[in-house]
């Protein structure tokens, strides 16, 4: 699985980028863009949440078959 070789460091590299940025470097719109671009992110990313959740609560609902 790709995911699963790139070590952590070089996946939240890009995070790490951002928040080194000097803002005081932007326009108005420029600094919304970011905003936007920034919560379709985050959006993006609860999503992937919500997916993995749902997928281990039935993985447990399926292993868990007759316990009480």
């Amino acid at each position: 699985m790709e995911e699963a070789a790139a070590p952590r460091a070089i996946r939240d590299a890009a995070l790490a980028e951002l928040e080194r940025d000097d803002l005081d470097l932007y326009a108005v719109d420029e600094l919304q863009g970011r905003i936007a671009r920034l919560e379709a992110e985050i959006s993006r990313v609860r999503r992937t949440i919500e997916k993995k959740q749902g997928v281990r609560s039935a993985a447990e609902s399926l292993f868990s078959f007759g316990k009480a």
